[in-house]
């Protein structure tokens, strides 16, 4: 028991740090400074060098206590929880109206919404005492005009300020409290880090896992206001509003992407456990709750067990990821506010089925999935096959900083302005009016993205060819992974510049005079789908998959006329 913080938490063995942090520890010793930011990628450990200055600063009496602010309730309990484990005690259930913690404990954790709400309070907690602050997250400190200057308020005073960030700062102009910011070749100011920890310097240090990135394109469907029908591809080039409807179809958890790229992820997934990874999990990021529901029973469909959901408004949600964390259960779904705040070692198979597109955002996601465990293991992520998520997985590697008054910031993507309402407790509005109405949209790999490159060509969800990459090994390292993807590439190009049999030209009027009423079947196929759907209230994707599972064939965008015949005289006799 500790009694009025006067035992102090023995530092561990510099040994026990890993190349990167134990070079970040050096550097803060010997310069001892107020204010230090320590960017490092997510899933390298910024919570125990965080956690060691705490200690050493306790250890030698710089400081008298710890406070450590943390973007969601969960992640307040998790840095209680990783500082017991360092012999630090904190409390994680501090709160404003009582405005003190016993004795015992050597600091406290709060949340910048907290701070936000009584700053003058954590002012003079900051004041009465020598205080180390740790700032976990530190662009959420610009999340709002009032938060800046809350965080300011509460600790200024601060004997010294440790600032941590995982992820590119901020989508905004908003300046952060305590980060410091000097003017580049052009004029602007831009962030400087104290220390610089990127994913790239990671993956050659094997701290993190290799991500590979499977695009899916297809077609997407959809009718506007004035009952006009609009049909485009992802990954083709597209006006802004075709891109954001045709990814907006996509995510339509009626429609067939949806549960095509849940089944292949799925596959991906069963394949890790078996082959290295038996407790790997994957995570569905979702855009809303509604939405969340509706792939929670696609995947019960598809998996036959029901995934665990966390919605940002459960009180329970804390305790739901804890959970999934300590057991084996394949699949969770969360609404996109929650993913900063999953800390699920296990995750290696992700789905970004929202159209959130910030480099924030994205590396926020993607940083759930690359802790590494053990040597060898990988990760997979699948996401719609729009240029700007493609843009991001290719530079994955690449190192951001915060740039202050950058004129005409051009937003990069769809729901940019609901990002700073990211790790608040709540749920984002769906759209206030419906724009257009989603008829539905097929599914295709259309590339895979490792290392900056794109392998493998187009390929319909089901085929050979995209079961050789859903099959690659659990365990491999980067110049494997690199390697093999190259591999099946050649393969499957060997295949497509094989020679095409040569069709008689009987075959040929027959072949022209079939795809004439392609179109004319598709449509009549849906209609039928959506009349089925409002009498039996299945969603659209589970009409399409249960007729291709009683049928047989590829999704009905590259469906013969014969198989979209079959598929419409079933779903008659339903």
């Amino acid at each position: 028991m500790l009694t009025g913080n006067t035992e102090t938490p023995a530092a561990a063995p510099a040994t026990n740090l890993r190349a990167w942090q134990r070079r970040a520890l050096t550097k803060y010793l010997s310069t001892k400074p107020r204010d230090f930011l320590a960017v490092a990628t997510p899933g390298a450990g910024k919570t125990t060098f965080a956690l060691r200055v705490a200690a050493e600063l306790l250890g030698d009496r710089t400081v008298d206590q710890v406070t450590v602010v943390a973007p969601t309730e969960h992640l307040k309990h998790q840095w209680a929880e990783s500082a017991a484990r360092q012999g630090i005690a904190l409390d994680s259930n501090f709160s404003n109206s009582t405005g003190q913690t016993s004795a015992d404990y050597h600091g406290v954790v709060v949340t910048y919404a907290q701070v936000a709400s009584h700053p003058m309070k954590h002012r003079v907690r900051t004041e009465n005492r020598r205080t180390l602050v740790i700032l976990d997250e530190i662009h959420h400190g610009g999340d709002a005009k009032s938060w800046g200057d809350a965080i300011r308020e509460a600790y200024e005073p601060a004997t010294r300020r440790l600032a941590l960030t995982g992820t590119p700062f901020r989508s905004d102009d908003s300046a952060i409290p305590f980060v410091q910011y000097e003017p580049d070749n052009e004029g602007l100011m831009r962030s400087k880090a104290d220390h610089a920890y990127g994913y790239s310097d990671a993956l050659a240090d094997g701290v993190v896992r290799p991500v590979v990135f499977l695009a899916y394109s297809g077609e997407a469907r959809w009718r506007n206001n004035a009952g006009e029908e609009f049909a485009a591809r992802l990954g083709e080039p597209l006006s802004a509003e075709q891109t954001a409807r045709a990814w907006r179809t996509a995510l339509d958890p009626g429609g067939d992407w949806i549960p095509a790229v849940l089944t292949a992820a799925n596959t991906r997934l069963q394949q890790l456990r078996a082959g290295g990874m038996p407790d790997a999990g994957g995570l569905v990021i979702a855009t809303d709750q509604t939405v969340a529901r509706a792939y929670a029973k696609t995947l019960e469909a598809i998996t036959g067990r029901a995934p665990t959901v966390v919605l940002s408004d459960d009180p329970t949600a804390s305790k739901r990821i804890a959970e999934f964390s300590g057991n084996t259960e394949p699949w969770m779904i969360a609404v996109r506010m929650v993913s900063e705040g999953v800390d699920v070692p296990r995750l290696a198979v992700g789905v970004y089925a929202t159209s959130s597109s910030t480099p924030l955002f994205f590396a926020q996601a993607i940083g759930r999935f690359v802790r590494s465990r053990k040597k060898g293991e990988t990760a997979s992520v699948f996401l719609p096959s729009v240029p700007v998520l493609l843009d991001l997985a290719s530079q994955l590697e690449v190192q951001r900083d915060h740039v202050l008054g950058k004129p005409h910031r051009e937003k990069d993507g769809l729901d940019d302005d609901l990002i700073a309402d990211a790790n608040k407790q709540k749920d984002e509005p769906g759209e206030d009016e419906k724009a257009f109405t989603s008829l539905g949209a097929d599914a295709e790999l259309d590339q895979v993205i490792y290392d900056g490159s794109s392998f493998g060509t187009a390929t319909f969800a089901g085929s050979d060819e995209e079961a050789d990459y859903l099959g690659l090994p659990g365990l491999l390292d980067a110049d494997q992974m690199r390697a093999l993807l190259r591999d099946r590439q050649a393969t499957q190009l060997d295949k497509a510049a094989a020679p095409a049999p040569t069709i008689a030209p009987a075959a040929v009027t027959e072949r022209v005079a079939s795809a004439s009423k392609l179109a004319d079947l598709r449509k009549e196929l849906n209609s039928l789908v959506a009349m089925t759907h409002h009498r039996t209230g299945k969603p659209h994707g589970w009409i399409h998959g249960e007729l291709r599972r009683v049928c047989g064939g590829p999704p009905t965008a590259i469906a013969t006329v014969d198989q979209l015949t079959e598929r419409i005289a079933t779903l008659r006799r339903w």
